[in-house]
């Protein structure tokens, strides 16, 4: 056998080859227990602190918000390698406290457990401007209402000065340099310049949607890239989400305002055909605060879930506000994570919110309207077109008849309406083009209807309400399944039987690590029993609820409409398609098939004289 190179070894456990430093520090003699120096124990904490530029501008401008600032203005060069500069007109810093305000968990924010559970400040930790000095040239200069003049004091990560005089309005101004300047390695792993800014971008454009009473100004080496003004209520908030978020955006979305008990949530979700590749406009608020939560992600899912395409993601901007105590913000190092001490209470309140708001936007928020303006109204369509859906009948022979046969009330009515003011949103029909779409006008322009997409969605709600008046019917097995899971998941077992009996599945533990299954729902008694019920812990386990029954039925319902529907390149009648577009009007998520596709869209005047460069 070869011999191993010189400085190499082999274990005799693995016969891997052990390097001699390797093996110098396996058995050399462990170092004492000794306390660490402050300068390393801040550089640790900076770790935690400060991961990049962006994370330095979250702290500081976070410090003036909570200091009543109402103008912020953040100045970096170089994507804040080289620096940063935070100023804001804040109730600054006394004379007396801006050393203090360096040391290690120094605030003025919490002095007690019970503060700290109900804290309401964005910062409270008080260890970011220490963590910041251990690894840049640090200057904090501030100035209090009462004071004559502003004072100003310097730090680095061994040193920390004493305050000086210095020039400056009343509020405060932290100036970071050379970031990382003493911490080589962490400074490798910076970004470029452009990726380092866009983070702060990032952030800056997070903060002016939380705050819409505080104006932000933003520049980088040298030039203004972001100036807003503060905006207030109505049409000046409308106008600052457009600036940040696209015009757009604003267009299509819906307005949210819902309250339940000491729970509200409002702000803008833009309709389901309105919807991104990636999740790059989804911004929640909690508090004040941004965050991400598996809870919240859990939530809006399921209010998306049968309106949205496959792979697609929907945007908003939402806000919920809740008691301090309701929610602990102090689970992680730099607050971007909260936990729920309610979660279901909340799950279930964002859920129903966002739901109901997707179904009652009906065909009137559901069209694309090109080359349409800001408005800060409400949106277009007539809201008595909208009964409610309860009312709906659904007739038992309903796939085996001609469409106008589900709805004679609406052909008997379509020719009725003269008054333009009572013409319904989708207008009447015209035509039929290649037994596909419906072409009908209303009082914008042309309506486009695809009749098979459209039907399809009708029957789907229509099936969704009839089962949900019988609720989740179960199905005893002839043969119960054994199925063997996890200690953990039969654990699990017990503890959620209620719930699990809720989404049709009666099952019982039989040992360590197997449970029995001996009733399913009945219309997925067809389906994979074991994977259903170990998709149904997971999702347990992870989300505390489960839509992995409810997901079964609606793909089983979306399938029986899909093939209950009128079919494409079938001849309808006028008065047919007329009661199609009835339908559409009383049926809730009109807008989209069950699959996320569009089912209509619009076509105003302006849209069509451009398309002819037609002059008006």
């Amino acid at each position: 056998m070869r011999a191993p190179p010189a400085g190499h070894a082999r274990c005799a456990r693995t016969g891997l080859r052990l390097s001699s430093g390797l093996l110098h520090l396996n058995t050399a003699r462990p170092m004492p227990i000794r306390e660490l120096p402050e300068s390393l124990i801040n550089q640790i904490a900076a770790g935690e602190v400060v991961e990049r530029p962006a994370s330095v501008v979250k702290e500081l401008v976070e410090n003036s918000l909570d200091a009543g600032a109402s103008a912020i203005s953040v100045a970096v060069e170089q994507g804040g390698k080289r620096l940063i500069r935070v100023s804001d007109n804040g109730c600054g810093i006394p004379h007396a406290e801006l050393t203090l305000a360096l040391q290690r968990h120094a605030t003025s924010k919490i002095s007690s457990m019970q503060e700290l559970e109900a804290v309401r400040t964005l910062g409270f930790r008080g260890e970011a401007l220490s963590s910041m000095a251990s690894v840049s040239r640090l200057k904090l200069t501030s100035r209090t209402a009462a004071s004559e003049h502003a004072w100003q004091v310097s730090a680095s990560a061994t040193t920390c000065g004493t305050p000086v005089p210095a020039a400056g309005e009343p509020g405060t101004r932290v100036e970071l340099r050379d970031l990382f300047y003493n911490v080589p390695a962490r400074r490798k792993f910076l970004r470029t310049d452009r990726t380092e800014f866009n983070h702060i971008d990032d952030f800056i454009k997070k903060m002016a949607l939380a705050r819409f009473d505080v104006g932000f100004e933003l520049v980088h080496d040298g030039k203004v890239v972001r100036n807003l003004p503060p905006a207030g209520e109505g049409r000046a908030s409308d106008a600052r989400v457009a600036r940040l978020c696209g015009k757009s955006f604003v267009e299509h979305a819906l307005r949210i305002d819902e309250r339940r008990g000491d729970l509200t949530l409002d702000g803008w979700v833009a309709e389901p055909r309105y919807n991104r590749a990636q999740a790059d406009q989804q911004y929640f608020f909690v508090n004040g605060r941004i965050v991400r939560d598996r809870v919240i992600a859990h939530a809006v899912r399921q209010a998306f879930r049968d309106v949205l395409y496959h792979g697609r993601y929907p945007a908003f901007v939402l806000f919920l506000e809740l008691p301090p105590t309701g929610v602990d913000v102090n689970v992680h190092p730099q607050k971007s994570e909260v936990r729920f001490r309610d979660a279901r209470s909340v799950h279930d309140f964002l859920y129903s919110s966002l739901h109901r708001q997707l179904a009652e936007a009906g065909v009137g928020a559901g069209a694309m309207r090109p080359g349409s303006e800001l408005d800060a109204g409400a949106p277009t369509g007539a809201a008595g077109w909208f009964p409610a859906q309860s009312a709906l009948r659904v007739p038992a022979s309903g796939f085996a008849v001609p469409y106008s046969a589900l709805d004679a009330g609406a052909v008997q009515a379509i020719n009725e309406t003269q008054d333009d003011a009572e013409i319904p949103p989708l207008g009447f029909a015209l035509a039929q083009l290649h037994g596909i779409y419906i072409l009908a006008q209303n009082r914008e322009g042309l309506v486009l209807v695809d009749m098979h997409a459209a039907h399809e969605r009708i029957t789907y709600e229509r099936l969704k309400a009839s089962l949900s008046g019988e609720g989740i019917r179960s199905q005893s097995l002839l043969v119960p399944v054994s199925v063997r899971v996890s200690e953990s998941e039969a654990d699990r077992v017990e503890a959620c039987a209620g719930q699990l009996a809720a989404y049709g599945i009666e099952c019982d533990r039989t040992g360590p690590e197997e449970v029995m299954i001996r009733k399913v729902p009945t219309l997925l008694q067809n389906a994979d029993h074991k994977a259903l019920l170990l998709d149904v812990l997971s999702e347990l386990a992870v989300d505390g609820a489960s839509a992995r029954v409810q997901s079964g039925l609606d793909e089983l319902l979306s399938s029986m409409a899909c093939h209950g529907s009128v079919r494409a390149r079938r001849k309808l009648e006028v008065a047919e398609m007329n009661a199609l577009l009835r339908d559409m009007e009383r049926t809730e998520r009109s807008a989209q098939c069950n699959h996320g596709r569009p089912t209509w869209v619009q076509l105003d005047m302006s849209s069509l004289d451009r398309l002819f460069l037609r002059g008006r």
